[in-house]
Formats: structure tokens, C-alpha cells, sequence
């Protein structure tokens, strides 16, 4: 029977003593071409300069090694993905599910949660769930939809109309701000507030304090999703009270 003995294939490029060739082409510290070296006097530079010798292109013949301090390039390159992380946008579907017969202040405060992921440049799926004698009627469903659309326009569009699925019908809204703009405005009101309680520190200590972070970003999101789950269990209540 096979089996795989191996661990995981590195991705950390070989340095020092672990670079097994006769010889090397060498790239100085600060970029100049040295030349093809054997490997014994490219480390004895290297000790020279106090740096490590890197291996960064094994598959040039002969490979290509350059000097260079390894724990600060390994630093400066785990920011660099941090930061290009923190400024990525994911394209994020936020749903909100409603009943036909929705109560006015339902009716508000689901649009006000529309409102804000819209906002934040998430795109909402709205889901209209029929019970009972309620599937009989689904022009209930599509005027409810369409007015929602209507109220929200400003800030979105329709991009997947309103379409029956089993007993839900379903309609997709597009923000019309991108997620990378949303965000962007996002850290500069954030900003405003910092500045603004440093200004008056007596008025707000926590927004001085305060900073919009990746982690902070993910627990909203997860919030965000907590309210759809809250959601589905109202319908049996709804159901009840409608009977």
C-alpha cells in the first residue's frame, strides 16, 4: 500500500548552508550584479556583509542568490499582504428574508438593514416567504419587492428581478458604491471621529481610541449575518398569528 510519508512542500526559499549547488549567480545587496560565484565564497560574502544568502530564482542555471538581511524581507513582505488583505474587497450577499403580509415597522426596520448593507457596498438578497393560503397570492410578494427596490434606489439597483423559487420568491439588489469605495469612506468618517474626540476628549474617550480594523470588519459581518438567522424564526410566529 502507497502512502504519502512526505510533510507539506515548503514555499520558504532555501538560504545559507541549506543551498546545495557548486556555484551561484549573485546579486549584491543592494541590487549590482556580481556574477557567478562558487557557493563557498557567495556565504563567505555573506558573513562578510553580516547578511544571509537567498536563493531567489532555483530554477535559473545556475540559480540566482542574492544577499540579504532574510528576517527583515520575510517582515516587510508579511505587511505588504497585510495590507494588500486590509484593502481587497470581497463581494458579499446579505439576505433579508419578509413576509407578504410584513408588518409597517417590520417593514422599516428590515429596509433600515438593507439600507446599511447596501451602504456598505454588500449586495442583499430579499427573500419573500409564503405560507399556507399565502402562495396562492404571489403578486403579494412581487409588489412588496418592487416597492422595496423603489425605496432603496438611491443606493441600489435590481440586478436579479424577482423570480419565484418553490415557495419563496427571490430578488437580488446591486449597491450602486462599490465595496472598496464603501470602504474607503468607512475609515475616513472614522478618522473624522478620532480627530474630533482628541479635540474634545471630555466628549467621546472611546472614539479616540477607536480604529476600524480587519477583525472588526469580520465581526460585523458576522453580525450582519446573525440578523438573517434571527429572522427565520419569526416566520412560525408570523404563521401563527396570521391563522
Amino acid at each position: 500500500m502507497w502512502c504519502n510519508r512526505g510533510g507539506s512542500i515548503s514555499t520558504e526559499p532555501r538560504i545559507n548552508d541549506r543551498i546545495r549547488v557548486p556555484e551561484v549567480r549573485l546579486v549584491g545587496p543592494s541590487g549590482e550584479q556580481v556574477g557567478i560565484v562558487p557557493l563557498a565564497k557567495a556565504l563567505e560574502l555573506a558573513q562578510e556583509y553580516d547578511l544571509d544568502l537567498v536563493e531567489v530564482a532555483a530554477s535559473a542555471r545556475p540559480p540566482v542568490c542574492k544577499l540579504m538581511d532574510y528576517g527583515k524581507f520575510k517582515y516587510e513582505s508579511a505587511m505588504k499582504a497585510r495590507e494588500a488583505r486590509k484593502n481587497q474587497a470581497h463581494t458579499v450577499i446579505k439576505e433579508m428574508k419578509l413576509r407578504p403580509k410584513i408588518d409597517p415597522h417590520d417593514y422599516d426596520t428590515k429596509k433600515g438593514h438593507v439600507v446599511r448593507f447596501l451602504k456598505q457596498g454588500d449586495k442583499v438578497k430579499i427573500t419573500i416567504m409564503f405560507r399556507g393560503r399565502e402562495q396562492s397570492r404571489p403578486e403579494l410578494g412581487y409588489r412588496l419587492l418592487q416597492r422595496l427596490a423603489t425605496d432603496v434606489e438611491d443606493l441600489g439597483f435590481v440586478e436579479s428581478n424577482p423570480k419565484q423559487d418553490g415557495r419563496n420568491m427571490i430578488m437580488v439588489l446591486g449597491p450602486h458604491k462599490k465595496k472598496t469605495e464603501a470602504m474607503a469612506e468607512a475609515r475616513e468618517a472614522q478618522a473624522a471621529r478620532k480627530a474630533e474626540a482628541k479635540a474634545n476628549p471630555g466628549k467621546s474617550q472611546n472614539a479616540a481610541d477607536g480604529e476600524i480594523t480587519d477583525e472588526e470588519i469580520a465581526d460585523q459581518e458576522i453580525a450582519d449575518a446573525e440578523i438573517t438567522e434571527a429572522e427565520a424564526t419569526e416566520a412560525p410566529a408570523e404563521a401563527s398569528a396570521e391563522a
